[in-house]
């Protein structure tokens, strides 16, 4: 089946102001290092929406998967800052049950689309 919204953090719409600040400390090598591990962290977060199931899945080496059926989803927030709105990217939290988020992802692009894609299922 094909995922209808596959996407992993973005870098640079998350956060320009430390992705500038991290190309700017390139000459004393530890922008390098801090874009290195950042690169690495948003490459091994992908969220995905496939079929009826809304996947979260972090790790690089090892791999933590969290499934959710979207008709468990009671709340889906989307929280955008200023900049963020301008970047089209956002930061999701879903809630099936309880005060705590089962799924929280920052820097997701299109956040809007997926909010509209996962009703769109539960109303199927």
């Amino acid at each position: 089946m094909q995922a209808k919204y596959s996407e992993h953090p973005a870098m640079f719409k998350n956060k320009p102001f430390s992705f500038i600040l991290s190309i700017v400390l390139i000459p004393v090598l530890v922008g390098m290092v801090i874009l290195l591990v950042w690169y690495l962290k948003c490459k091994s977060t992908k969220l995905e929406l496939i079929g009826d199931d809304l996947i979260l899945e972090k790790g690089l080496l090892s791999k933590d998967r969290t499934e959710l059926d979207v008709d468990s989803i009671r709340t889906f927030n989307v929280y955008q800052s200023f900049a963020n709105r301008l970047f089209g990217v956002g930061t999701v939290s879903v809630f099936t049950a309880g005060d705590d988020p089962e799924i929280e992802v920052a820097g997701l692009p299109r956040p809007d689309e997926l909010r509209d894609l996962v009703k769109a299922v539960q109303k199927d």
